[in-house]
């Protein structure tokens, strides 16, 4: 049994794994049990992640980012599916060693790869394990929502299709609003562009969101610009494996030169506070030093945590691959990747 008895942070908390269940030979999902003291901390949109601590014999721990495939309004606890990967230490520990009843260090919910609006009709891709952020979006669509859902789901062979019972039981009780195009290597090949744009030519009006390997979600890309659809109606979610430890507490000094700062107002939880930013120092930074409640986890632009949006000035970008390029041009940016370069910044988490 994994144990763990206390967090390591402020602002992570120890999760009892209250069901297993075994998605298919290389696909389990982990289901916790939040706490009620900490329900509110754990509220989450459709398509966000959790970054889980995982033990290791050579570091002490890792971080792994895994999406929430449950949705906010159809399941009552929150439920990550992990798929083992060729020499992926996380997914194959997961897949090994987490039984119901143990305990496992976890960061509250993250992420921007969510639809702003439940009523779009929605035009979804995933492949492989990339079906877990796109099945929370469409259950939560499908509960919440009144637009179509179409999912173009692609998987090796039909023993890999994660999800294929609750898929059916979803079509048969909406009929009329979703439908699941699935792709299957093992018949026909791996999709080309030209193939999917040919099977997703009648929705070029729906909002797109995409999550599975690079070149899967480069034909998909490829596909809906061929025919037409702009780029802000195209979002993609990829994770990278954390490279440093967002469970570590790293003290964050004040900064000691204000003299070549700008101002920022930032919206956090609905309240509003005015900071001096050193341009030398990041957003996350300087609100850890005045003791906000900043989400983030890695503080390497990995991970997407930070995520928040520009409403008025400028910033310098550091690593910020996670974001699309459409991200960045709607204002979003990584906090702790940010400094300014206005003299007066705007923000909004």
């Amino acid at each position: 049994m994994t144990t763990v008895d206390r967090p390591r942070t402020s602002r992570s908390i120890v999760l009892t794994v209250s069901d297993v269940i075994e998605e298919t030979a290389d696909a389990r999902s982990l289901v916790f049990a939040v706490p009620d003291d900490h329900s509110r901390l754990f509220r989450y949109a459709p398509g966000q992640f959790l970054t889980l601590r995982i033990p290791s014999d050579r570091t002490g721990s890792v971080a792994r980012c895994y999406s929430l495939a449950s949705s906010p309004f159809t399941d009552s606890l929150p439920k990550v599916t992990v798929k083992r990967t060729v020499d992926g230490y996380g997914s194959n520990w997961v897949c090994d060693n987490v039984r119901i009843g143990d305990t496992i260090e976890v960061l509250p919910p993250s992420g921007i790869f969510t639809p702003k609006n439940l009523d779009d009709n929605l035009l979804l891709f995933g492949a492989g394990s990339g079906i877990t952020p796109v099945m929370s979006i469409l259950k939560s669509a499908l509960a919440e929502g009144t637009g179509a859902v179409v999912l173009v789901y692609a998987n090796r062979d039909e023993r890999s299709v994660i999800f294929a019972g609750e898929l059916r039981e979803l079509v048969a009780r909406h009929p009329s609003r979703l439908t699941v195009l699935h792709w299957l290597e093992s018949i026909q090949g791996r999709p080309a562009p030209e193939q999917l744009a040919s099977l997703i030519a009648p929705f070029g009006e729906y909002e797109s969101f995409m999550c599975g390997p690079a070149p899967f979600m480069a034909a998909a890309r490829d596909a809906l610009t061929s025919i037409g659809v702009p780029r802000e109606r195209v979002h993609a979610e990829a994770f990278n494996s954390l490279a440093g430890d967002p469970f570590s507490e790293d003290p964050v000094d004040p900064p000691a030169d204000e003299t070549d700062a700008a101002t920022v107002d930032v919206e956090l939880d609905g309240e509003s506070h005015r900071l001096v930013w050193p341009r030398t120092r990041t957003l996350v930074d300087i609100m850890l030093a005045k003791g906000l409640d900043v989400p983030y986890s890695c503080r390497e632009g990995e991970c997407g945590s930070c995520a928040c949006t520009v409403v008025e000035g400028r910033v310098e970008l550091g690593n910020c691959q996670v974001l699309d390029p459409e991200d960045i041009a709607n204002g979003y940016i990584l906090a702790c990747q940010s400094r300014p370069s206005t003299d007066h910044v705007r923000i909004e988490f």
